[in-house]
């Protein structure tokens, strides 16, 4: 049974009232509220636990590196990575990918060269290679979109592979328009010519199971802030062989295995791009917040959210006006995630009247602003579920977009 008054219990500012009107929190995708048993294990850490990791003989140095090091196995176990040493932690999905970047381009990728993302792509999986494009002279490719159901073109994204494509970062699931992308087709593309893939999961992980094994992916990256956990805290997988291959990407302490002014080694990964103190106490509330979804299920997240999808779709696809952005709402192409515009109405002005009736939706390009461009259009009003959201809330936030429809 999903018991949604239990979980949204876990959740106290659900509770809250915004100008008088009880909260209706839409705006997941950007990042999610917290449960209890999150804040109250960081507040025992650093109550009871604080204590710089790794390296340190006394008795709390040893406790607070066990909390982290049990995380990164929490993280392994949760995304089927074959060893922790594949499971490097970041400050979020942007680090990783920048890492990727940063330290890919280095090794393996020379003037010429070419990456092939998607017109779907948040900045940050855009920008990090346009600014290895500046330094290297590599080239960024995109994937279109077919028509405007958001969906990618394969058939175009297999005839732009050739001899120089050297690697593929993709997003799992479009922040904007909700599409979830066949990852696993792409993967086994890309691996037919000899090339790796990193996907984008910020807005995967926090929603049906992962399986990295499965997928065959070389890179996966999520966020913490996006899944129940802390800000400031991600995750990069990376296959062993790769994370081997790849220089740091930072230098300081803890990633390195011996300094002189001769030369300097490093540690194996994960820690070779671990530099500095890690935030420790956020690797222990991502691990309690990812045991927390699996309490919950993320088979039973997984159908609970789609259900929300294609309620929410059902609901606003009368309203006059109204334009809806994405796939047909299916939990097999579309997620979490419902982008709209109705009729001529600015996406901000809808977005400020929705909350003064207590409705949180974001608003604006969504950092996707070659997606943007593509649709036609500045911006758009986005609503985007958690496993706490429920369908009387999506009833009021149809309501809402009336209510403000009739004002214009």
């Amino acid at each position: 049974m999903y018991d949604i008054s239990q979980i949204r219990a876990d959740f106290p500012i659900l509770s809250r009232q915004i100008y008088d009107r009880p909260l209706v929190y839409l705006d997941n995708a950007a990042t999610t509220q917290k449960p209890l048993c999150v804040l109250d294990a960081m507040r025992e850490e650093y109550l009871n636990v604080n204590a710089n990791v790794h390296r340190g003989v006394h008795y709390l140095s040893q406790q607070a590196t066990d909390l982290h090091e049990a995380a990164r196995e929490t993280v392994r176990r949760f995304i089927n990575a074959r060893s922790t040493a594949e499971v490097v932690f970041t400050r979020g999905t942007t680090e990783s990918i920048n890492l990727v970047a940063a330290t890919f381009c280095e090794a393996f990728m020379n003037a010429g060269d070419e990456v092939i993302v998607s017109e779907m792509e948040h900045h940050s999986n855009i920008v990090p290679w346009q600014l290895q494009a500046m330094r290297r002279g590599i080239k960024v490719r995109p994937v279109p979109i077919s028509g405007d159901d958001g969906m990618l073109d394969l058939e175009a994204m297999e005839a732009m592979f050739n001899e120089r494509t050297r690697i593929v970062s993709i997003a799992h699931v479009s922040n904007v328009l909700g599409t979830v992308n066949p990852v696993e087709r792409i993967v086994s593309m890309a691996h037919a010519h000899g090339v790796p893939v990193l996907i984008d999961g910020a807005q995967s992980a926090p929603h049906f199971a992962i399986d990295v094994q499965q997928l065959d992916c070389d890179f996966f990256a999520f966020s913490g802030h996006k899944m129940y956990g802390p800000t400031g805290i991600g995750v990069l997988y990376g296959k062993e062989e790769w994370l081997d291959r790849l220089p740091p990407y930072q230098g300081g302490g803890e990633m390195i295995d011996r300094v002189s002014f001769q030369g300097t080694t490093f540690e194996r990964p994960p820690l070779k791009f671990e530099a500095g103190t890690p935030d420790y106490v956020a690797t222990h509330g991502l691990a309690t917040a990812i045991r927390y979804m699996e309490q919950v299920g993320m088979a039973n997240i997984a159908e609970h959210e789609q259900m929300l999808t294609r309620y929410c779709m059902e609901q606003l696809s009368d309203i006059p006006g109204m334009r809806l952005f994405g796939p047909a709402a299916n939990g097999a192409t579309h997620d979490a995630v419902v982008s709209f515009l109705v009729g001529s109405i600015h996406h901000l002005d809808m977005g400020t009247l929705l909350d003064r009736l207590g409705i949180a939706v974001r608003t604006g390009h969504h950092c996707a602003h070659p997606l943007m461009t593509r649709l036609g259009i500045l911006g758009t009003v986005r609503a985007s579920f958690a496993l706490y959201n429920t369908r009387e809330e999506i009833d009021a936030l149809a309501q809402g977009i009336r209510r403000v429809a009739q004002m214009f």
